[in-house]
């Protein structure tokens, strides 16, 4: 067994501390709880906000990916240039929709447009009105079924094909000339990778 040590006295000549004055206290009390707020409280509120915000986003996309036909809009720039439908300003009616597998991508879209805004388009496709023939159904059965869209209706339909060389994009485009001053444009261009 070791032996107890004894006790040490506090030195006698030391002068005994002042009490701290409570203002002073009181701040040193507030900077301490402000640290901890920065140090915890801001980047514990950065991952709320940026969770909050993940979570918007991943709604949108699953919004975006699961539609099952048509959406009203435009489609994205990246898409309009990859499928090539350049869509002239001003057009009305605007609606999209895209489907992929690992056979082949399609842009489904349809628009309104002017006369010109028609001609502008044509162009864009490196062809003209004359290459529209009179009831040529150019897009098929099964991707009407995909979009609804229905040309067997007595109309003043008018289509032809774009056909390009893979990867470039095919397009087989319909013109519904019922109304002859906003001629309707139904396009499906698909790429095969």
């Amino acid at each position: 067994m070791t032996p107890s040590l004894p006790l040490q006295s506090s030195p006698q000549d030391e002068p005994e501390r002042p009490s701290e004055d409570p203002r002073r206290k009181f701040r040193r009390r507030a900077l301490t709880l402000l640290i901890i707020v920065l140090l915890i409280g801001v980047p514990a509120g950065y991952l709320v906000i940026s969770a909050n915000q993940s979570r918007d986003s991943g709604k949108e996309k699953e919004k975006k990916y699961s539609a099952t036909g048509l959406t009203y809009g435009w489609p994205s720039k990246v898409q309009r240039r990859l499928y090539q439908v350049l869509i002239p300003h001003p057009a009305n009616r605007v609606a999209f929709y895209e489907t992929n597998n690992w056979r082949s991508s399609r842009l489904y879209a349809q628009f309104q447009l002017t006369n010109a805004g028609l001609d502008t388009f044509l162009g864009d496709l490196g062809t003209n009105r004359d290459a529209l023939k009179e009831n040529n159904i150019t897009i098929s059965a099964r991707d009407q079924k995909v979009t609804g869209w229905k040309f067997s209706v007595p109309g003043k339909w008018r289509g032809f094909v774009r056909e390009q060389e893979n990867p470039a994009p095919t397009q087989d485009v319909i013109v519904n000339l019922a109304n002859p001053q906003y001629p309707m444009v139904y396009v499906v261009s698909r790429t095969v990778p």
